[in-house]
């Protein structure tokens, strides 16, 4: 017999508090989701203007945990103190840190979703500033509060675009795009996962998860095309994120760092 813990023990969370950058997103909702059903608090951290206050009732409401919205811009110099400040009030303790704040394809911005001869320096600068940056000081100011915790995980959420080039092809005749910067973040997010996974243990485990295209009204030429180079054939869903989310989040993962888990339908196996 191999005794020791249940696998409905290993990902229960009830005691535990986790952060979500970026939890008013697509992504962070449904990480947030995850990890409030499995017993989590859960703090939504975004810009005021996405009204993270909103999501973490929604969270509330739908799994009855301890929620709090929290208000703040990644690119202000002081947002990691004034992070760990708020969650202290929160709850008085971190153990899990999601990172899904990101500059997107479709973000407007100047220089950012166009052609590779017009993406600006503006624009490459904020995207490693919010995708790269950011999460990097946002860890190294919250880890002593998770290695305290004696359960830290981080998750950062990444790309498949942080592993592969673009198919252009996908592209054509749409007004969707692939900035080089959004790519080369998130790789350097992945790169930075393995660094602090090694300089954070044996305290602090670090993990990224990397998803493949989500479904999100793209026009239909774009999501025939993307369906078709997927072997899975279909694009991904919010939900399809859940299972790892909770796998990294919990002691489902507690013998795993620096690791990458894509979650892509198979696109990155071709």
């Amino acid at each position: 017999m191999s005794g020791g813990r249940s696998i409905a023990q290993l990902m229960d969370l009830r005691g535990r508090t986790a952060a979500i950058l970026g939890g008013a997103g697509h992504i962070g909702l449904a990480a947030g989701e995850a990890l409030a059903e499995l017993g989590a608090a859960v703090a939504v951290i975004d810009l005021a203007v996405a009204r993270p206050e909103d999501a973490a009732r929604r969270i509330a409401s739908t799994h009855s945990a301890r929620t709090a919205g929290i208000a703040c811009d990644l690119m202000e110099a002081d947002a990691p103190a004034r992070l760990g400040r708020e969650l202290e009030r929160f709850e008085g303790r971190l153990d899990i840190l999601v990172n899904c704040a990101a500059l997107v394809g479709t973000s407007d911005l100047e220089g950012w979703a166009v052609p590779f001869e017009r993406q600006g320096a503006d624009a490459w600068r904020k995207a490693m500033e919010v995708n790269l940056t950011a999460p990097f000081f946002v860890i190294q100011n919250l880890a002593p509060r998770l290695a305290a915790s004696g359960n830290g995980a981080v998750v950062n959420v990444a790309s498949i675009h942080g592993l592969s080039g673009p198919d252009w092809r996908l592209y054509e005749g749409t007004a969707l795009a692939n900035p080089a910067a959004y790519a080369a973040s998130k790789a350097g997010l992945i790169q930075a996962t393995r660094w602090l996974a090694t300089t954070l243990a044996p305290r602090v485990r670090v993990n990224a998860l990397s998803p493949g295209g989500i479904l999100r009204g793209q026009p239909r030429t774009f999501v025939e095309r993307y369906e078709h180079r997927t072997p899975l054939g279909r694009m991904g869903r919010e939900d399809d994120l859940k299972g790892a989310i909770a796998f990294l989040a919990s002691d489902l993962s507690a013998y795993v760092t620096g690791e990458n888990i894509v979650v892509d339908g198979g696109w990155t196996a071709w």
